[in-house]
C-alpha cells in the first residue's frame, strides 16, 4: 500500500518507543512510520542478499514481509547469510528467516513461500505485495522477477554480487528502465560462475543488501530520490563506488511501447539452460565410489583436477594432477593432459582419464573440451565434495 490512508494506520505505544529514532527524523516522522507499517514487501531469496535486507526491513518497521525460498540452510551459507544460525543447518531457510525476523520485530507479519519462484506461481505470489526485492543469484530468476514486476506494475529493487563486486539499482519505478533494458540477453550458460564456484567475500552481500533495504524504505516513504535510472557499482576490495546512468530501452520487449512479452515465459529455456540432464553433452560419468574402487584395485588412472590452485591447496584427492579449467580452455592444458596419458602409454599401460572439480560442473566443461580434442574420459559426479561425503570424510569441504 504505497499510498495508504494514514488515518487508518495506528502505532501501539510499544511501537512509538521502538521507532523513536525514526519518528524524530523530519524525513520519516509519524506519517512515514505509518507508511512503513502499511507496506508489504516480497523478498525473493533469503540468502546472502536476502539476509541483511530482510533483517533491516524488519527492524525498520515494515508491516508485512513475504519470503520466497525453497532451499535449506547449509553450513557453507553461514559465512555470509547472517539471518541463519548454526542450529538451523539442514532446516528450511524460510523457517529460519521467519524465526529470526520475529525475534527482531514481533509486530511484523511474515508470510513464507517455501517454493521455487516459477512462471506458474510468480504472479500469484507477488500480486499482493507493494514491491519486490530481488535477492537471487541466477539469471533465469532475475528475468522472471523483472517480468513479474513489469506485468504487475511493481518496483523491482535489484542487487547482485560476485567475488568482491556488487551492484544495485531500482527497476520499473518512476517510469525508469527495467532489467531487460540493461541486459536484453542473458550471458551464455556457464560463462558467469555462481558463488559456489567463484567465491564471494562474506561481507559483500551485507553492503549490497543494506543498499537494497534502503531503497525499499525510500520507495515506501515516497519522498526521496532512488536508484531508479542509476546503477550503483561497488568494489569491496578496492573500496570504491561508481555509478552508471541507465535509460529505458525504447525497443525493450516488455517495458517498451511495442512490447512483445505479455506473459511469463520459460526462463530456463530463455537463458539457454537445458531442462533435462540428458540434454548435456554425452559424456561418461562415474561415481566417487567407483573411482575409489578402481584406484584401490590398481587400475592405471590419470586423475585430473580442474579447479584453481588455491582450491587444490585446501583439499585434493591423492594422486590427482592439477590442470585448471582455464588452461584447458586456452589450450595448453589440453596438451598437458595428452602428455600425461601418452607418458603412461609409453610405459606399456592403458591409462583411464578421470576428471573432477568441486561439484562436477567445471569438470563437465573441461571433459567436453578434451573429448572434442580426441581425449575422452570419465567425469567424476559430485566432485571432491562427493569424495568427502562418500569416500574420505577427513577431506575438508568448502
Amino acid at each position: 500500500m504505497l499510498n495508504p490512508n494514514l488515518d487508518t494506520i495506528q502505532l501501539l505505544n510499544e511501537e512509538y518507543e521502538r521507532y523513536s529514532r525514526h519518528l524524530i527524523l523530519p524525513e520519516v516522522g509519524l506519517a512515514g512510520q505509518k507508511r512503513l507499517k502499511a507496506a508489504s514487501v516480497l523478498c525473493v531469496g533469503t540468502g546472502g542478499l536476502g539476509s541483511p535486507l530482510a533483517l533491516y526491513l524488519a527492524a525498520a518497521g515494515i508491516g508485512r514481509m513475504g519470503l520466497v525460498d525453497f532451499d535449506v540452510v547449509d553450513a557453507s551459507n553461514l559465512q555470509r547469510q547472517i539471518i541463519h544460525s548454526t542450529s538451523w543447518v539442514g532446516k528450511p531457510k524460510v523457517a529460519s528467516a521467519k524465526h529470526r525476523l520475529l525475534e527482531i520485530n514481533p509486530f511484523l507479519q511474515v508470510d513464507i513461500h517455501e517454493t521455487a519462484l516459477t512462471s506458474e506461481n510468480a504472479l500469484e505470489i507477488a500480486k499482493d505485495y507493494d514491491l519486490i526485492i530481488d535477492g537471487t543469484d541466477n539469471f533465469p530468476t532475475r528475468y522472471l522477477v523483472n517480468d513479474t514486476c513489469v506485468l504487475l506494475g511493481k518496483p523491482n529493487v535489484y542487487g547482485s554480487i560476485f567475488r568482491f563486486e556488487g551492484q544495485a539499482t531500482v527497476f520499473n519505478h518512476e517510469d525508469g528502465p527495467c532489467y531487460r533494458c540493461l541486459y536484453p540477453e542473458p550471458p551464455p550458460p556457464g560463462l558467469v560462475p555462481n558463488c559456489a564456484e567463484g567465491g564471494v567475500l562474506g561481507i559483500l552481500p551485507g553492503v549490497i543488501g543494506v543498499i537494497q533495504a534502503t531503497e525499499a524504505v525510500k520507495i515506501i516513504l515516497g519522498n526521496a530520490p532512488t536508484l531508479s535510472g542509476r546503477l550503483l557499482l561497488y568494489d569491496a576490495w578496492g573500496m570504491k563506488f561508481r555509478e552508471l546512468k541507465l535509460r529505458k530501452n525504447p525497443e525493450c520487449p516488455i517495458c517498451g511501447p511495442h512490447r512483445t512479452i505479455t506473459h511469463l515465459i520459460d526462463y530456463q529455456e530463455f537463458c539457454g539452460i537445458p531442462s533435462q540432464p540428458d540434454e548435456q553433452p554425452n559424456l561418461l560419468e562415474g561415481t566417487v565410489q567407483e573411482l575409489a574402487r578402481r584406484l584401490k584395485d590398481g587400475k592405471d588412472i590419470v586423475l585430473i583436477d580442474v579447479r584453481n590452485p588455491h582450491e587444490y591447496e585446501i583439499a585434493h584427492i591423492p594422486g590427482s594432477v592439477l590442470v585448471p579449467l582455464s588452461e584447458i580452455e586456452e589450450g595448453p592444458g589440453v596438451e598437458q593432459v595428452r602428455a600425461l596419458l601418452h607418458g603412461s602409454a609409453l610405459s606399456g599401460r592403458s591409462p583411464e582419464l578421470w576428471v573432477h572439480c568441486k561439484s562436477g560442473m567445471r569438470s563437465t566443461k573441461a571433459l567436453s573440451i578434451l573429448t572434442e580434442r580426441g581425449i575422452p574420459g570419465t567425469n567424476v559426479t559430485g566432485g571432491i565434495l562427493a569424495w568427502a561425503d562418500h569416500v574420505d570424510p577427513t577431506v575438508p569441504k568448502y
